[in-house]
């Protein structure tokens, strides 16, 4: 069974290249999030699977940031609406920290793709445009005009004027690019009017104007030689940028159009994903409540264009409880439901590492870690109550802490990091909660009172595991005819002050044994 980045790079080998060029693309209008960076993570997986098949590949990404801004994007103040129009290389940093606009978005992007295992090739078109790459593809541009109109009107409701022209000059008066209009040319000389009144010429050679975008999509697919390109599903549409660029690149650039590879959206709790609105979710953000592996995961389970919802807060705990499994999977600790299963699973998980391991590496219950983390941050007393809930792997679940591989113990420290990021900005109230040094102030009845003193003899006596503790509280309840919610909750209130918390059994193991037993009988 093959991936769908493995079917693409298969694919690919059918094509009569010296070398396969994958390349990405992100407009740097704001903070770069799990959205628009899918076409970096798509694009390494392909190159990666290529090579894999022993071909000659390289994964290249292009910042565009020499287009416009749009939209002010979130947090900046409403200040830098006097930017609009304005390239984003000619932006000032928002915080004074960066060179300009580009890098201070930029920067925190590209920082972390490393982490990710993501090795590439990075271009800035202002660069590209300044440095005299795109020049002579401006020249044959602005000569087959009338054919470049013909075939966006193929494509358009309304037909472009006979003088249009693809390209736009930056404004020498107000320093905007979308408000251009260029409607004629002499040699390296175009013509423009502004919405702003000026009249003006430009040299193409100055670096101070663009490509029209579908125009500028085919001329770079020839300059870096370009076999196959992920791109968001807006571009896809029927008559949309690809449809256009193809033509563009046969007809104009004597170019095989590239491999196109649309995705999906992410959406964030629901919303779309909006720079401008604050709606976004960076891989840096990710890094923070999971390891770079769980990111690869959400992404490749399942096809690009299948709609992907990300949500950080109580999903995001079932979402790594779905990574975990098939981790176990993989390394045949844990049967899959079904032969066809396991082979899609295993296969995913596979593309999603970045380094691959001969055996399991040690896994810590994410969820499980919520509740530990809240008792006490030291890891080795963690280790403990892992330990007392049975929630170590089989091979170390009777060990010491001390004796444990320092690969393990850097997986449940990475976690640990993870899990407290988690709880401090994404955790609902519910989740969270502080175990009282000292009696809380809380009322409870007769019969509460009658199980917690239960609870604490049966703890004096001897050892439990969960499950076991577990049966054995709810024999006491049932005897002294309480409802197990009024039970649990005596627990929870002279514990942590509140009525719920984390399942009752494995919470109580998780305490130390005598501040439990005195804790339930009212002495501390």
């Amino acid at each position: 069974m093959k991936h769908w980045t493995e079917r693409i790079a298969s694919d690919l080998t059918n094509w009569d290249v010296d070398k396969h060029v994958v390349a990405s693309g992100t407009s740097i209008s704001g903070s770069i999030h799990i959205g628009n960076s899918c076409d970096v993570f798509i694009a390494n997986a392909v190159g990666k699977s290529l090579e894999k098949l022993g071909e000659d590949a390289k994964t290249i990404w292009i910042a565009d940031d020499h287009d416009p801004l749009r939209k002010v994007p979130y947090p900046l103040p409403e200040s830098y609406e006097k930017y609009l129009g304005i390239p984003y290389s000619q932006i000032p940093c928002p915080e004074g920290c960066c060179g300009n606009f580009v890098e201070h978005f930029q920067k925190p992007f590209l920082e972390t793709l490393p982490i990710f295992g993501i090795e590439l090739e990075t271009y800035s078109g202002f660069k590209m445009y300044h440095d005299g790459v795109y020049n002579d593809y401006i020249k044959k541009s602005l000569e087959r005009a009338p054919r470049i109109r013909e075939i966006f009107n193929q494509y358009r409701e309304h037909p472009l004027k006979s003088d249009w022209l693809p390209y736009n000059p930056i404004c020498s008066e107000c320093g905007r690019v979308n408000t251009t209009t260029a409607n004629d040319y002499q040699g390296d000389t175009v013509f423009y009017k502004c919405q702003c009144g000026h009249n003006g010429e430009m040299d193409i050679k100055s670096g101070e104007g663009k490509l029209t975008w579908r125009v500028e999509w085919a001329a770079r697919w020839k300059i870096f030689d370009v076999t196959c390109e992920p791109f968001g599903k807006d571009h896809a549409a029927s008559g949309g940028s690809y449809d256009v660029s193809k033509v563009i690149s046969d007809e104009i650039f004597n170019y095989r159009a590239p491999y196109p590879v649309p995705y999906e959206w992410i959406t964030l709790k629901g919303d779309a994903m909006s720079k401008s609105k604050g709606v976004f979710f960076t891989p840096g953000q990710w890094l923070e409540i999971g390891a770079p592996e769980t990111l690869n995961y959400f992404l490749f389970r399942s096809k690009p264009l299948k709609h992907k919802d990300f949500d950080p807060g109580m999903p995001f705990l079932d979402f790594i409880d779905q990574y975990d499994r098939v981790e176990r999977i993989y390394y045949d600790s844990e049967e899959a439901a079904s032969e066809k299963e396991m082979e899609k699973l295993k296969k995913i998980y596979e593309v999603s590492q970045i380094n691959s391991l001969d055996n399991i590496p040690f896994q810590a219950s994410y969820r499980f870690l919520t509740v530990a983390r809240q008792i006490t941050d030291d890891p080795e007393k963690i280790f403990q109550i892992l330990k007392r809930n049975s929630q170590l792997p089989a091979d170390i679940e009777g060990a010491e802490y001390g004796i444990v591989s320092d690969d393990a113990k850097e997986r449940l420290n990475s976690r640990l990091i993870n899990v407290e990021n988690w709880l401090e900005t994404y955790a609902p109230e519910f989740v969270k909660f502080s175990v009282q040094k000292e009696l809380p102030k809380v009322e409870i009845n007769e019969k509460q009172e009658d199980f917690l003193l239960k609870v604490a003899e049966i703890l004096e006596k001897r050892e439990y595991n969960s499950q076991e503790l577990h049966d054995e509280m709810y024999l006491i309840l049932k005897d002294l005819g309480l409802k197990p919610q009024k039970a649990f909750q005596a627990i929870y209130k002279v514990i942590i002050g509140k009525k719920q918390g984390p399942r009752a059994a494995s919470f109580v193991l998780s305490l130390d044994k005598d501040f439990v037993i005195k804790r339930f009988r009212r002495e501390a």
